[in-house]
């Protein structure tokens, strides 16, 4: 297979190859445009407010270049005034005139300041918590998961890990399309938008204190310099790689992945099956939908099974993983059950309740 430089990875039109931007999921609040506009009218509110009282108590104003004070004139007097400008030409000369400008004009001044100001304020105060919240969540990051690529296959492996009782606050996606990141904070994921082949990206989530990582892009090159930068960034987390093509799945366990999924073959053989047993097809595809009807989980073997045989379990046993090697059930070697194996079940996924299974990423060598 033919690998593209980085610089040919996943570009597409508007994305970021060397910055990257990581974004929290937040409650939803209202858009910018709404808030400025809220705020714009509130002060259009505050300025007609006092051009109508400007205007009552006009008599009690003098014009310096023509006299009277008409309508138009209490709207300037209103916006010098408002935003403290002054120019003078307008000035209260009555006692009624100036105690309203005192009681009334005044308070006024001060709330058409606030609005305006308060855009601000709130502008840099909503930074300045962001930023709280991204050094809070760098440094309570522990032991998560990084999703690569947030297409079909990502969001699927997400569903599953999370069926079974990771939380969503552990799970970090990276995706080159912001349109993507955005659909997964809306989901409740931290996301990373930028190129998951740049170690920069990696680790802006944190993949050096990850403890699994999920790569699912679109292209198996991508999938290869994934696996390859996120494993010299954390030689001991488990890497689990989807690729389209049966014949590239080599090159992945040779760049460092624990387990590699061929999308496109599983599909296929799943449709074989379903083919010849529609049934079969059937519990299959339950199988591997985590949290609903039978579940296949991984989990320790108990004090109370040492020594027995897989049949003698409570669970319906599958296979046995006994150090590096994965064995059937029948496997004459398998004999008794170790302190040390872990099993392979075939469980009832009750409603309500998770299982959460205790699976430990095997040692790369």
């Amino acid at each position: 297979m033919k690998l593209p430089g980085h610089d040919a990875i996943a570009r597409q039109p508007g994305d970021h190859l060397v910055a990257h931007r990581v974004k929290l999921p937040r409650a939803v609040v209202e858009r910018p445009i709404r808030q400025v506009v809220k705020r714009l009218v509130m002060a259009l509110v505050v300025l007609v407010a006092t051009a109508l009282v400007v205007y009552a108590d006009r008599d009690g104003y003098q014009d310096n270049s023509d006299g009277p004070v008409d309508l138009l004139d209490a709207f300037y007097y209103a916006t010098v005034t408002l935003s403290t400008t002054g120019y003078g030409d307008i000035t209260p000369v009555s006692d009624s005139a100036r105690l309203t400008n005192i009681f009334v004009i005044t308070p006024l001044r001060v709330l058409f300041l606030i609005i305006l100001v308060g855009t601000t304020l709130e502008v840099l105060t909503e930074r300045t918590r962001e930023e709280w919240r991204l050094n809070r969540w760098r440094s309570t990051l522990r032991d998560h998961t990084v999703v690569i690529g947030f297409g079909t296959k990502g969001r699927a492996a997400i569903q599953t890990v999370c069926a079974t009782g990771l939380k969503k606050e552990q799970v970090v996606v990276v995706d080159p399309s912001s349109k993507a990141i955005e659909a997964a904070t809306a989901e409740g994921y931290a996301g990373v938008i930028g190129d998951a082949t740049r170690s920069d990206v990696l680790k802006g989530a944190e993949v050096h204190k990850a403890r699994q990582i999920i790569v699912a892009p679109q292209r198996d090159d991508t999938s290869v310099l994934v696996t390859l930068t996120a494993r010299q960034l954390n030689r001991g987390a488990k890497i689990v790689a989807a690729v389209r093509e049966e014949e590239n799945a080599p090159l992945l366990k040779q760049s460092g992945a624990d387990a590699v999924i061929t999308s496109s073959g599983a599909a296929g053989r799943l449709l074989g099956l379903s083919v010849l047993s529609p049934a079969a097809g059937m519990v299959m595809e339950d199988l591997i939908q985590q949290g609903s009807g039978l579940d296949l989980i991984e989990r320790p073997v108990v004090r109370g099974e040492v020594g027995r045989k897989p049949r003698e379990t409570d669970d319906l046993v599958v296979s046995v993983v006994r150090g590096h090697r994965v064995l059937g059930y029948d496997d004459p070697s398998v004999g008794t059950l170790q302190l040390t194996d872990r099993l392979i079940t075939i469980v009832r996924a009750s409603p309500g309740t998770r299982v959460t299974p205790d699976i430990r990423p095997l040692p790369h060598g």
